[in-house]
């Protein structure tokens, strides 16, 4: 076996943690995480080092973002009930997985991130820790070009197209290759509290600027009011296509799973049993901000929802106004993917030299041309794919399947295998990771059918050039 990787047997012999077999409580996996912390403050870089709190806002900095703003149109798609049933699935969803995981990874504390958690639930299987590597990366990566691309496009709507849109884009790449820098995501949480309230912001101005203006700008079947009236509807409305209802619940499924950072986030707690207040802290203000904005905006918007909803606002100012703090966390967001995707690349490539904890000229070497590498390939799928949330849809579909639900539903089995059914409680919680496997193979198989439709579709009509220099502004 490989010297960088979790299944190393001397790298779990030398802190003293033991492989999944030999644990059966939740306090032998904590005195383990101790070990682990232990050996982490003898390194000149310090990881094992975030408070719960300080978590909490890496979690929030993550999930307060953009999306949240593309809800509206999955509302405006789907209709009340069927939107609103989904938002709320899909947040329990969360939380339940969510909590699976941590108890998987407090039971098997050499687990750093999500690809070590894929090897240890398929039975340490290299396969599928390699499967794993590359979609951590694959998925990180697109998301970062996606908030290259937003970056251009915000500024591209604040300055009217000053300037060509692929020098926007490397603006917004070279000021996020600056702030990914920083080695901790104790460091990066502290960004997110930045990032976080400018996101809170945007959404509050949004949710005002919908109220009072008379009327929206335009939504994708047109100028208002070429589509009539404002309206809202309880389903979705005549000649809606499952394929835009299924993009739809993508969208908002895409929101709400996270968990493939979960694992990066907890290896650098300083007590990783806490983890939960953390994501009880993420889960409340989650719960709030994606149903209730999407929820006014589709009220003020209707048919006529956009995504992003600020595309929407009938009066210009409004929404520069309200589009200009989105800049910080589009970068911010991008920070966070962009650390969790350095490390796993840098501690292969550094394994156990010394240089990998150290504060030398190599360790900061390679980890500055790892971090700015991930940031240009990032810029390229920027600039090459020519519709980005498509590609957003396909994530959703093809990764998200894996990561919020297939691994989450298998970790449950292995925990508790042997004893699926012992008492009313375990039945109950077997019978919904039973549903939370055929939701992933759902989203795996009709969600990526309908992702590759949607791809097909814009390919079939007019195609951006790669790296064009044409405005992109909302």
């Amino acid at each position: 076996m490989s010297s960088y990787s979790v299944y190393d047997k001397k790298k779990e012999e030398h802190v003293g943690v033991a492989v999944i077999d030999e644990y059966d409580s939740e306090s032998e996996g904590t005195g383990a995480f101790n070990e682990l912390i232990a050996e982490d403050q003898k390194h000149d870089i310090k990881l094992r080092t975030m408070s719960w709190k300080k978590a909490a806002w890496l979690l929030c900095g993550d999930q307060v973002c953009l999306a949240i703003m593309a809800q509206t149109w999955s509302l405006s798609v789907l209709g009340w009930v069927p939107g609103i049933i989904t938002m709320v699935l899909a947040g329990i969803l969360f939380w339940i997985t969510s909590i699976t995981m941590h108890k998987y990874i407090m039971k098997n504390p050499q687990i750093q991130n999500i690809c070590d958690f894929g090897y240890y639930i398929f039975g340490k299987s290299r396969v599928a820790y390699e499967f794993s590597g590359f979609m951590l990366l694959a998925n990180n990566i697109l998301l970062i070009g996606f908030h290259v691309l937003t970056g251009a496009k915000i500024l591209n709507t604040l300055s009217d197209h000053s300037l060509c849109t692929v020098s926007f884009s490397v603006i917004v790449a070279l000021i996020g290759i600056v702030l990914s820098m920083t080695r901790t995501l104790k460091h990066v949480s502290f960004m997110s509290m930045f990032s976080a309230a400018c996101m809170g912001i945007a959404i509050l101005l949004f949710l005002v600027f919908a109220g009072i203006e008379k009327a929206p700008l335009y939504g994708y079947n047109g100028d208002y009011p070429t589509d009539g009236l404002v309206k809202t509807y309880a389903f979705p409305l005549p000649g809606t296509t499952w394929v835009a209802c299924m993009n739809a619940v993508l969208n908002i499924t895409f929101l709400w799973v996270p968990q493939i950072l979960f694992p990066s986030f907890i290896t650098e707690m300083e007590k990783p049993q806490d983890f939960p207040k953390a994501l009880a802290v993420l889960a409340a203000i989650s719960a709030f901000l994606f149903i209730v904005p999407p929820s006014i905006g589709f009220r003020y918007l209707g048919q006529y929802s956009t995504a992003p909803a600020f595309g929407s606002l009938g009066v210009v100012a409004y929404k520069k106004a309200s589009f200009a703090f989105v800049i910080v966390p589009t970068i911010i967001i991008g920070v966070i993917y962009a650390n969790v995707s350095a490390k796993f690349i840098y501690f292969r490539v550094m394994g156990k030299s010394r240089h990998a904890h150290s504060n030398t000229a190599v360790g900061w070497g390679v980890w500055a041309a790892v971090m700015a590498g991930i940031w240009v390939i990032a810029f390229i799928f920027a600039e090459v794919i020519p519709s980005m949330g498509d590609f957003l849809s396909l994530l959703g579909a093809a990764f998200d399947s894996f990561f919020g639900f297939i691994y989450f539903a298998v970790a449950y089995w292995q925990l508790h295998k042997g004893n699926l059914f012992g008492g009313a409680g375990r039945s109950v919680m077997t019978l919904v990771h039973a549903f939370v496997l055929c939701v992933g193979l759902f989203l795996l198989g009709p969600g990526l059918y309908a992702a590759v439709e949607a791809i097909m579709a814009d390919y079939s009509g007019s195609v951006t050039p790669a790296f064009s220099c044409a405005s992109i502004s909302i």
